[in-house]
């Protein structure tokens, strides 16, 4: 053919778009990256169908060039074709995997001489249960006959960064090389988790809180890394489909915050660094306010927010960490490190993510890769901050020597005084000690008194009845308790405000202090409205006597409410006996204050003295 007649039938090659020839897979490929041999298509509007796509001329395909197909964050619809054959003797049929795991909606068709062969429906916005395979990247097996010539076509729309590495395997070298892939994850992920528990019991060892934000920050960067490779996905929440795209935020931001805590208070930048605070408590709040949003808005817009957030972060951080290196904080040093580290994995994540930088093992790992060497030079960060306090320990030690030895130089000339100073400190003592004993006979009075009323209190009246009863039981000598509640009381308060009834709490107290009359007889307040009067030494009927006294002392009693006098009345229960075992001072309680319901049943204003077999029977 002459050299213009083939110059010619390659310009119109070019001119009219045509795909590179079809891949080949031969029996020993065991893998074959799908790029350059890639043309695609933009459907800006996302509404062209298959049939569409078919029916477009060629010229309307562009070649594909890069490495990996990649074109950052867009709403477009982005169609993908390629031509393959298997050449006989290839030994079964191949995988297609799309090993980006944040997709939201990955179609791919197997066609035949322009038919379909086969189709599968794929994405994060579906659930995991759906996929023609579990895993975390998108795989679809092509079954395909030997020699035949196949065009696979693929349409790819997501809210994430467009990425879309394709590539073909042998299904048994997939499964070696995905075995290899998850046993470095798992290192990794174990590894990480090994730090946490080991940080988290420093933690509950010491309760230091630098320790509970470091664990919360690698926990956070763990869930936010296991979310973005799929795994959270596969094995968390492979039914959350709307959540699966919200953690990617929630959790970069943590890591952002938990980060920032840990820089702040691992470096003491509020006290060495007070003018780097603002910028840093303006990314802590930028990150929460980050977590709040993914909840509303779209993951388009909040992913390249959060990345920006956790790049400025990762700077920030790698600025206080080099100015507490140079202020001669010995730990700095290692922090320093540990966050360029870091710093550099997540802007070559950021740069990947913004199609600056292609998509590789490393710029798809660089924050793991980061995020481990951190974690190892932080751990030494941590043990150097560890040893820097034992060195200074030692030396207050050292210095604590000196002293002693000093002292004892000069013991010898400061006896006397020594001994005049001892003897002042112990007469201080005797005087301290003496105060002291006032101080608790004064609280154990306070502990013992009703504020309102100025009685003896419940805890006062339990101590005092079982004393008594004890003492009741070792004599064989009848005692008696009364019961009073004032009646109607909550109506009273109702009516005249709690503030008038304190006031008639008090009446009834001083009143019941000049009723009871004998010096053995103690009156303390039960509780609320009712008040409770111990007689030892008494029987049924001497203390029915004193609880008519207390009757008709309160009836009498003027209490005046804005000048106007108000009734007072109470009801009274009486229970006496004579303990037939030391501990049954509860059933005495309770015949009383049976005997104060039924004097309320009975109308109120009286006296009501249970029998005395019914006090005994509930001994």
């Amino acid at each position: 053919m002459k050299w213009w007649l083939r110059s010619c039938v390659v310009l119109l090659c070019v001119c009219a778009g045509f795909a590179r020839a079809a891949i080949e897979l031969a029996a020993t490929d065991a893998e074959h990256p799908v790029h350059r041999e890639l043309t695609f298509l933009r459907d800006d509007s996302a509404t062209l169908g298959l049939g569409q796509v078919l029916a477009l001329p060629r010229a309307h395909w562009q070649q594909n060039d890069a490495d990996v197909f990649s074109r950052g964050y867009n709403g477009a619809a982005w169609w993908l074709r390629f031509d393959v054959r298997v050449a006989p003797g290839y030994p079964e049929a191949p995988l297609l995997e799309v090993a980006y795991p944040v997709l939201d909606e990955v179609e791919v068709w197997l066609l035949a001489d322009g038919r379909q062969q086969a189709h599968f429906r794929m994405g994060d916005k579906l659930p995991f249960a759906s996929r023609s395979i579990a895993h975390r990247y998108f795989l679809a097996p092509l079954q395909m006959q030997p020699g035949q010539d196949y065009t696979v076509l693929l349409r790819v729309r997501t809210s994430s960064s467009v990425q879309v590495p394709v590539k073909l395997w042998q299904k048994g070298a997939y499964i070696a090389h995905d075995q290899m892939r998850l046993v470095s994850q798992g290192i990794y992920f174990g590894a990480m988790l090994a730090m946490v528990l080991y940080n988290f019991f420093v933690f509950l060892l010491i309760r230091e809180r630098n320790y509970a934000y470091y664990v919360l920050y690698v926990l956070s960067m763990l869930f936010f890394l296991a979310s973005l490779n799929g795994l959270a996905f596969q094995f968390l929440w492979p039914e959350a489909t709307d959540w699966n795209d919200q953690a990617i935020i929630v959790t970069l931001s943590g890591t952002v915050l938990f980060g920032v805590l840990f820089t702040s208070r691992f470096l003491q930048a509020p006290r060495h660094l007070p003018r780097v605070m603002p910028a840093m408590r303006a990314l802590m709040a930028a990150s929460v306010l980050i977590m709040v949003l993914a909840f509303f808005l779209s993951y388009a817009l909040l992913i390249r927010l959060a990345i920006v957030v956790a790049a400025g972060a990762c700077a920030a951080g790698l600025v206080v960490g080099v100015l507490r290196w140079r202020q001669g904080d010995v730990s700095a040093r290692y922090y320093a490190i540990a966050w360029s580290a870091m710093l550099m994995g997540g802007i070559i994540l950021a740069l990947n993510k913004f199609q600056v930088l292609p998509q590789n093992l490393v710029t798809e790992n660089a924050t793991q890769l980061g995020s481990i060497l951190e974690v190892l030079l932080l751990s030494f960060a941590l043990a150097e901050r560890i040893n820097q306090e034992k060195r200074l320990r030692f030396e207050a030690q050292q210095e604590a020597l000196q002293s002693e030895r000093r002292a004892r130089l000069a013991q010898a000339e400061v006896l006397d005084t020594q001994r005049r100073a001892n003897e002042e400190l112990e007469q201080h003592v005797q005087a301290r000690t003496r105060e002291l004993e006032i101080a608790n006979l004064c609280l154990a009075e306070l502990s013992a008194t009703d504020q309102l009323t100025g009685l003896r209190n419940r805890r006062f009246l339990d101590d005092l009845l079982r004393e008594e009863f004890v003492r009741c039981y070792r004599y064989r000598h009848s005692i008696a308790v009364l019961l009073l509640d004032i009646d109607h009381f909550k109506h009273f308060n109702d009516s005249h405000g709690h503030l008038v009834g304190d006031d008639c709490l008090r009446y009834v107290a001083r009143t019941l202090k000049t009723s009871v009359r004998s010096e053995v007889d103690r009156v303390a307040r039960f509780g609320g409205e009712e008040f409770c009067v111990v007689l030892p030494e008494t029987d049924a009927e001497g203390a029915r006597v004193v609880a008519e006294r207390i009757r008709t002392d309160i009836e009498a009693m003027v209490f005046l409410v804005e000048g106007r006098a108000v009734p007072v009345s109470v009801s009274v229960g009486v229970a006496a006996l004579v303990p037939v075992n030391a501990g049954g001072y509860d059933a005495l309680l309770a015949a009383t204050d049976r005997a104060l319901y039924a004097a309320k049943a009975a109308g109120r204003n009286r006296v009501v003295v249970a029998s005395e077999g019914e006090a005994v029977a509930g001994q």
